[in-house]
């Protein structure tokens, strides 16, 4: 893999080309100025990870919504203002859980090197260290750092860029191309879904309303459908929650997609993956274990790298909830 990668992102909102930032990530950016800084953050996931087995699932959600709105700036650990609502608290984020322990992580972190390790790379690594622990020996994906912290976060920002589960094949693309990422990596990310839970008003459309008629999804397996139901028991049921793959709901691996060839696939833009050649070819690609872990790191080295401010841009939040 490579040590060093050199960025220039242009963010696109609401189809207007917005600020681009170049700059330079690179393996152990802090081995000078805090040594032991991967170290912490690994320890301390891991200790909390073996208390918490949901915590890979949410850390792992955490980093994809962070990445995808303004880059991967920490801008999604931002708490809203009087006067400011952030991303934290749009509708796509409300289900986000598990920052009071990135908090708790930077503050492990500030202790030893204060105002050196960004909340972006907290996360990163976090979230990295909790999907990797009890599933290899070694990091599931390299994580280069240098990343800084956003001073900026806006909810229109979120609902604007982050895909929605209610989104079919061209608008999927469409959300990935603006991060600079392709139909490989929009498969090989969903494949993230293998672990965590989804909420049933993301799909219960799906079981009672699919077309505004009071219909199913003709594409969801019908089995698959009758036992959500007996979860999803309404359209306008928005607590229950549901495992996203119901073959391995707490274990990484690449049982995502063999769930969705049986149209199990929970969401509409998981089932959307099969509505395209393209995309139905990777999917068949990574029923191979060992596909699915070597394309998972490549696209996730390439998530972590939308957007990020490097170099004096941005700030070292002292506490990744608000800024200094």
């Amino acid at each position: 893999m490579r040590s060093q990668t050199f960025i220039l992102v242009c963010m696109v909102v609401f189809g207007v080309v917005g600020t681009c930032h170049g700059g330079s990530l690179k393996k152990g950016f802090y081995n000078n100025t805090c040594p032991n800084a991967e170290a912490i953050i690994k320890n301390a996931t891991e200790k909390r990870v073996a208390s918490d087995p949901t915590l890979p699932a949410r850390f792992l959600r955490m980093h994809f919504h962070d990445c995808f709105v303004r880059g991967c700036d920490a801008s999604v650990l931002l708490n809203s203002t009087t006067n400011k609502t952030a991303e934290k608290d749009a509708i796509p984020n409300l289900t986000l859980a598990g920052f009071d322990v990135i908090d708790d992580i930077k503050a492990e972190v500030e202790k030893k090197c204060p105002n050196v390790v960004s909340c972006a790379d907290v996360l990163a690594l976090a979230a990295r260290d909790a999907v990797s622990f009890k599933v290899s020996q070694t990091p599931l994906w390299e994580v280069l750092t240098g990343r800084r912290d956003s001073r900026v976060s806006r909810i229109s920002e979120a609902l604007a860029n982050l895909p929605s589960p209610f989104s079919n094949f061209t608008t999927l693309v469409q959300n990935f191309a603006n991060k600079g990422l392709n139909v490989q990596d929009l498969v090989v990310l969903s494949g993230g879904h293998t672990i965590g839970v989804g909420h049933c008003n993301a799909f219960s459309n799906r079981l009672y309303n699919f077309t505004g008629n009071g219909d199913q999804d003709p594409s969801l397996n019908a089995k698959y459908a009758t036992f959500l139901k007996t979860q999803c028991q309404s359209l306008s049921d928005n607590t229950t929650f549901v495992v996203m793959d119901t073959g391995s709901g707490i274990t990484f691996d690449n049982n995502y997609y063999v769930t969705l060839k049986q149209n199990k696939g929970l969401f509409q833009s998981d089932a959307a993956l099969l509505t395209n050649k393209s995309s139905r070819d990777v999917v068949d690609k990574l029923l191979d274990s060992k596909e699915f872990f070597k394309e998972f790191a490549k696209s996730m080295e390439k998530m972590g790298a939308i957007g990020v401010l490097t170099g004096n841009a941005g700030e070292i939040r002292k506490k990744c909830y608000v800024v200094n």
